[in-house]
């Protein structure tokens, strides 16, 4: 069987050249859009077509969307790992400053009260830090951090920014020691803020309120009375705040009442206290006692007979 060659239709060999196509759909386009552009005939074709391929474009869309989501909630995870990472050091870093700034301020608190008081007494005050306890727990003692060296002396007055501490017993060339008001040796004389009346506070010892001693039932003494130096020592300022008045007991038959005090002072508390001068107390100088060679002889300028 013999096959013959397919021709073309005669249309593509014979019709117009390239050229001539060209010209003619280059016009047809120009005058449909000169015609959609003056009169719309396209609008709605143009809608309904939109419309129909609209889903198809969403489709073709969404891989390229998922997949710029994707890359971008993995670099946001980077970048907040990285901050969150940041953040937790920075935070460490400041953590000693943020705990230590509230002490700090308090602390700047009780100095500045503490230079107030200091200003109040004639002399010199020396501000020093407490180091430490005493080791016995059968008395009150502490440690401040200045001795001979700074000028401190035996027997100085302790005081904080709320009241009396103690008083200095013991001196060393850069360290001293504070009997506390609380100790079972020690005594303030005081006045009761209120009334006048006076007393002497003696400190009862370890976990034990202070106490005034040999008052009488009938004292003009209350609960809440604030307690203040009497100055009549020649140790302790006159109105240095000393304790307050916390029960007093009259019971019948007794000779004395029984009165308890809480210091006011940070007593083992204070990190920081002041040690007055000597000046601060001073008193004018007992006078001496009168000896037998003063006193007046029996029958001295009596006439002889």
């Amino acid at each position: 069987m013999r096959h013959f060659p397919v021709e073309p239709p005669p249309f593509f060999h014979r019709g117009p050249s390239p050229l001539t196509r060209l010209a003619f759909f280059g016009l047809l386009s120009l005058a449909l859009l000169f015609a959609d552009t003056r009169y719309r005939y396209l609008e709605s074709v143009r809608h309904t077509v939109a419309n129909l391929l609209y889903p198809l474009q969403r489709a073709l869309e969404v891989p390229g969307e998922a997949v710029a989501y994707v890359a971008t909630f993995f670099s946001s995870q980077r970048a907040l790992a990285g901050d969150n990472a940041t953040l937790k050091e920075r935070l460490l870093a400041d953590a000693p400053a943020v705990q230590g700034y509230q002490a700090l301020e308090q602390e700047n608190a009780r100095l500045r009260a503490l230079l107030n008081v200091g200003t109040r007494f004639e002399g010199a005050a020396t501000a020093a830090e407490v180091l430490y306890s005493g080791r016995d727990p059968f008395t009150q003692k502490l440690f401040v951090d200045k001795g001979e060296a700074a000028g401190v002396q035996p027997g100085q007055a302790v005081i904080d920014e709320t009241g009396v501490v103690g008083q200095v017993t013991r001196v060393f060339p850069y360290i001293a020691e504070v009997t506390l008001v609380t100790d079972k040796d020690h005594a303030v004389p005081v006045k009761v803020e209120r009334t006048g009346v006076r007393s002497v506070m003696y400190g009862a010892g370890t976990g034990r309120l202070p106490e005034l001693r040999f008052l009488s039932p009938n004292a003009e003494i209350q609960a809440g009375d604030r307690l203040v130096t009497s100055g009549i020592d020649g140790t302790y300022p006159a109105g240095l705040a000393v304790a307050q008045v916390v029960s007093v007991e009259r019971e019948t038959g007794q000779i004395f009442a029984r009165v308890t005090c809480r210091p006011l002072a940070g007593v083992e508390k204070s990190p920081h206290v002041l040690v007055l001068g000597s000046a601060a107390a001073a008193t004018p100088p007992r006078p001496d006692e009168p000896t037998d060679a003063d006193a007046p002889r029996k029958g001295k300028g009596k006439k002889r007979s």
